[in-house]
C-alpha cells in the first residue's frame, strides 16, 4: 500500500512540474516574423497570384539602408536641378519616404 502511495505521489509531482514547463513565456517576434506581419498588412485586398507575387517580392526585398536612400535621393535631386532651400526640402521629404 505504501509503495502504491509513493508511486502515486511521484507521478502527481511529475505531472505538475510538466504542466508548468508547458507554458513558456511569450517570446518576442523575430525580424522575419515582423517582416511577415508587415507584408501581410500591406497585402490586404490582394488575392490569388497577385497576392502570392506581392508577398514573394515583399519578403525577399532587402531593407534600403540610409546610405542607399541618400544616393537615390541625391541623384534624383541632381536630375531635377534642385538647389538651395528647394533641394533641402526635397531631400528631407525623400529621405522620410519608405
Amino acid at each position: 500500500m505504501r509503495q502504491g502511495l509513493s508511486i502515486l505521489a511521484l507521478a502527481w509531482a511529475l505531472v505538475s512540474v510538466g504542466a508548468q514547463a508547458a507554458d513558456p513565456a511569450p517570446a518576442e517576434k523575430t525580424p522575419q516574423q515582423s517582416k511577415m506581419a508587415m507584408c501581410n498588412k500591406d497585402a490586404e485586398g490582394k488575392k490569388g497570384d497577385e497576392r502570392k507575387a506581392f508577398m514573394k517580392e515583399c519578403l525577399s526585398a532587402k531593407k534600403a539602408t540610409q546610405q542607399d536612400k541618400m544616393k537615390t535621393c541625391n541623384a534624383e535631386a541632381k536630375e531635377t536641378g534642385k538647389k538651395g532651400d528647394e533641394r533641402k526640402a526635397f531631400m528631407s521629404e525623400c529621405l522620410k519616404a519608405k
